[in-house]
C-alpha cells in the first residue's frame, strides 16, 4: 500500500514537473533563432596533407523522405515512436509508463525517447550523461518541433542516425550493407537496418547475425501491432536469408575507423572546445594521419595474421620529435570489433620494460660492457622468500655477459641482478620521468614486465629514447576549426628534456644488438630473423609473456609499437609470436622506404671502442668477434672489467 502511494505521488510530481518544464522550454524555443539542422553535427576529418579522409556524421548522401523505402519509415516509427505524428516532441504517456515499469522492477527496462529526442541527441558532438546535457537535449527537442515539420524531423533523423561500422544515414547504410539505394530496400532489408541503431556494435548483422535476426523479429512484431504488415509478411521475412555487401563506397581501410575513434576520444579531452556544438555549423579536425603509413600498417597486419585467427592487434606509429601519431590500429577489422585496443586496453608489456632499467643503470655508472653472470639463480631474501627467474628456453651463458648482450638475448637473470643492484626506485623514477604514470610494484621482477600498460603510454616512453631524451605528448589532432575557418584549438606541445642525450644514444646503440649477427653465440638475438630484412638501422626491443607479444622499435624519424594477443588472455602459440615482429618491420620499413638511414650522430662526449660483444671486454688480435661499442669518455672498458655479482650478493644479505 505504501509503495502504491509512493508511485502515485511520484507520478503527480513528475507530471507537474514535466508541464512546468515544457512550458518554460516552449517560451525559450520561441525566442531562440531557428536551428540549422542540415549543418549540425558535421565533423570533417583531414589527414596530414589537408585532404578529407572522413566526414563522420556529415555525409553527401542526404536523401529526401520520399527517396527512402516506406518499409524503413514504417519500421522506424513502429519501433522507435509509434505516436510520432501525434506528440509535440515528448510522449508523456510513454514516459509515465516507462517510469512505472522501471520503478517497479528497480531496473531500467524501458526507454521513452521519441524520434525527435533521439534526433536532438544525435545533433550533439558528445554523449555525456549529465543533467545539464539532458536539459539541453530537451530544449533542443522543443526547438526542433517548433521550427520543423514532422517529415523534416524524420528525414533528418534517418539521415544522421548511426548504423554501425562508422556508417551514418540510411542511404550510406543501405549502400554499405546491401549495395543499393535506400529507396530500393525490401521489407527484409529495411527491418534489418532499422534494428541496428539501438546498439550498433551488437545488432550489426555482419558482427552478430543471430542477435540481429532476433532484433529484426521484434521490429516485425511491432509493425504487425501497428497494422503495417501481416503475419505472412513477417514469416516470409524471417525465412529469407540475406547476404551483405559490407563495403564502403570510398574503399575505406578496415582499420581507419580506429584512428577516427581515437581522434574523437582525444577531442573530448580538449577543454577549449565546448562539449556541445548545438548551434554551430560543424567542425573540421586536422589530424596527423598519414594515409600511406596507415595503409601499409594494415597491409602488414593482413599479410601476417591469418583471416581465421582470433589473434588481435594494436599498433601505433608516431613521430618521436613531436608526438604526432601518424597511424593507429586498435584491432584487425573495425567491422567485426569496434573495441579500440590502442586507446582502451592495457596489457602485460614483458621485457619491453627493460630499456627503462638499463637507462637507469647507465645513469648510475654502468656501461655497455658492465657484466653480470648469466646462470640459473635463486634469489633468497628470507627463509620463506625465494625468487627463481628463468631465461627463455632456459638458456644461460654460465659466464659473465655485457649489458649489450643481455639486451640482445633479453636475459632475465641479468635484468633482475641489475634491478637488485640499483634498487627498483631507480627504474621506477625513469618510467615516471618518461611519462608513464602507472603505479609500479617495487619488486625484483619489475623489469620483466608483468605490469599492464597501454600501447600509447609505452610508445610515449620509448619516444624519449628515440628523441635523445625529450618527452613529448602523443596526439592525433593538430588543429580544430569551425565550419567558417575560425580556429578553436591548435596543438602546441613543447618537448621536455627528461633524459641525458648521450646516455640515450648509448642505449639506442645497444638496442640494435637484438638483430645483430655478431651476438650469435650460446644463444641467438631475439630478432635475429630480421637481420637480413632490415634496410635501415633501428633500436628494437621485444616483450613476451604467455598471452602478450610486443615489439617497439625506432630511429630518429619514426617509432612503431605493435602488440598482439587474444582478448581473453588465451596463451599464444609459438608460431603466433612471429606476427608482431613481422608487422613491425614491414610497416616501419615501408614508411622508411627510399629514405636515408635516420640514425644518430655520436655525441662529442662519447667515445667508440672495439670490444668483444659477448663479454664486453676490449677486443685484441686474438678476439674472434669485434664490435664498436660506445661509452661516455673516461668510462671505457679495460682488461680488468668488473663483474658485479658479488655486489648483488652483498645487497641481498644486507
Amino acid at each position: 500500500m505504501k509503495f502504491k502511494k509512493f508511485l502515485i505521488r511520484s507520478f503527480l510530481f513528475l507530471l507537474i514537473l514535466l508541464f512546468l518544464s515544457t512550458g518554460s522550454a516552449i517560451i525559450y524555443a520561441k525566442i531562440m533563432p531557428k536551428p540549422q539542422i542540415n549543418a549540425l553535427n558535421r565533423i570533417v576529418f583531414y589527414d596530414n596533407n589537408g585532404e578529407i579522409f572522413s566526414k563522420g556524421a556529415a555525409n553527401n548522401n542526404w536523401v529526401k523522405l520520399k527517396q527512402i523505402s516506406p518499409y524503413v519509415i514504417d519500421a522506424t516509427i513502429s519501433t522507435e515512436d509509434k505516436n510520432f505524428y501525434k506528440h509535440h516532441g515528448f510522449d508523456f504517456f510513454r514516459i509515465l509508463k516507462a517510469t512505472y515499469i522501471n520503478l517497479k522492477s528497480h531496473k531500467t527496462r524501458q526507454g521513452a525517447s521519441t524520434i525527435t529526442q533521439q534526433y536532438a541527441k544525435n545533433l550533439f558532438l558528445d554523449f555525456d550523461k549529465t543533467w545539464k546535457r539532458k536539459w539541453d537535449e530537451a530544449l533542443y527537442t522543443i526547438r526542433l518541433e517548433e521550427n520543423y515539420s514532422k517529415k523534416q524531423i524524420l528525414e533528418g533523423y534517418l539521415n544522421t542516425i548511426n548504423y554501425g561500422h562508422g556508417i551514418y544515414g540510411i542511404e550510406n547504410a543501405s549502400r554499405f550493407y546491401f549495395n543499393k539505394s535506400a529507396n530500393d530496400l525490401t521489407l527484409a532489408e529495411a527491418t534489418m537496418l532499422v534494428g541496428i541503431p539501438k546498439s550498433p556494435s551488437n545488432y550489426s548483422p555482419i558482427i552478430n547475425p543471430e542477435l540481429a535476426k532476433a532484433r529484426q523479429k521484434s521490429i516485425l512484431n511491432a509493425m504487425i501491432t501497428n497494422n503495417k504488415i501481416n503475419k505472412k509478411d513477417m514469416d516470409d521475412v524471417l525465412n529469407k536469408e540475406l547476404s551483405y555487401y559490407g563495403k564502403k563506397e570510398n574503399g575505406d581501410l578496415k582499420t581507419l575507423m580506429y584512428y577516427q575513434d581515437a581522434v574523437i576520444n582525444e577531442l573530448n579531452t580538449i577543454k577549449s572546445i565546448p562539449k556541445s556544438y548545438v548551434d554551430s555549423k560543424g567542425i573540421k579536425i586536422y589530424t596527423n594521419l598519414d594515409l600511406n603509413a596507415q595503409t601499409n600498417l594494415e597491409k602488414a597486419i593482413y599479410e601476417e595474421i591469418p583471416n581465421d585467427s582470433s589473434v588481435q592487434v594494436a599498433s601505433v606509429m608516431m613521430k618521436p620529435e613531436d608526438g604526432k601519431i601518424i597511424a593507429l590500429v586498435g584491432g584487425k577489422d573495425y567491422n567485426f570489433s569496434q573495441f579500440n585496443r590502442a586507446i582502451s586496453a592495457k596489457r602485460q608489456v614483458g621485457s619491453t620494460m627493460k630499456p627503462y632499467l638499463y637507462y637507469a643503470a647507465l645513469e648510475n655508472g654502468f656501461t655497455s660492457s658492465s657484466a653480470f653472470t648469466s646462470e640459473k639463480t635463486t634469489f633468497t631474501f628470507s627463509e620463506s622468500d625465494d625468487y627463481s627467474p628463468r631465461n627463455y628456453n632456459d638458456k644461460y651463458a654460465n659466464k659473465p655477459i655485457s649489458m649489450a648482450t643481455a639486451i640482445s638475448y633479453s636475459d632475465n637473470i641479468y635484468a633482475v641482478k641489475t634491478n637488485l643492484f640499483l634498487g627498483s626506485e631507480s627504474m621506477i623514477n625513469v618510467v615516471k620521468r618518461v611519462g608513464i604514470n602507472e603505479k609500479l610494484p617495487n619488486v625484483p621482477s619489475l623489469p620483466l614486465g608483468t605490469k599492464e600498460i597501454g600501447i600509447i603510454d609505452m610508445t610515449k616512453g620509448y619516444s624519449c629514447f628515440a628523441s635523445l631524451g625529450k618527452k613529448v605528448v602523443p596526439h592525433l589532432i593538430e588543429k580544430v576549426e569551425d565550419n567558417e575557418g575560425n580556429v578553436l584549438y591548435e596543438a602546441n606541445y613543447e618537448p621536455e628534456v627528461v633524459l641525458n642525450s648521450s646516455l640515450t644514444f648509448i642505449l639506442n646503440n645497444m638496442l640494435t644488438s637484438t638483430y645483430d649477427p655478431l651476438y650469435i653465440d650460446y644463444n641467438y638475438p631475439t630478432a635475429i630473423s630480421l637481420a637480413s630484412k632490415l634496410k635501415h638501422t633501428y633500436a628494437l626491443k621485444s616483450g613476451t609473456t604467455e598471452s602478450d607479444n610486443w615489439h617497439i622499435g625506432f630511429n630518429r624519424d619514426i617509432i612503431t609499437s605493435v602488440w598482439i594477443g587474444y582478448d581473453n588472455n588465451q596463451t599464444l602459440q609459438t608460431n603466433e609470436y612471429k606476427y608482431g615482429q613481422n608487422i613491425w618491420y614491414k610497416a616501419t620499413e615501408a614508411y622508411e622506404e627510399g629514405k636515408e638511414d635516420a640514425w644518430y650522430e655520436v655525441p662529442k662526449n662519447v667515445s667508440s671502442v672495439l670490444v668483444e660483444p659477448i663479454s664486453g671486454k676490449v677486443a685484441n688480435d686474438s678476439s674472434d668477434k669485434k664490435k664498436i661499442m660506445y661509452f661516455i669518455k673516461g668510462t671505457e672498458p679495460n682488461d680488468t672489467e668488473t663483474v658485479f655479482d658479488e655486489k648483488v650478493e652483498n645487497i641481498k644479505k644486507s
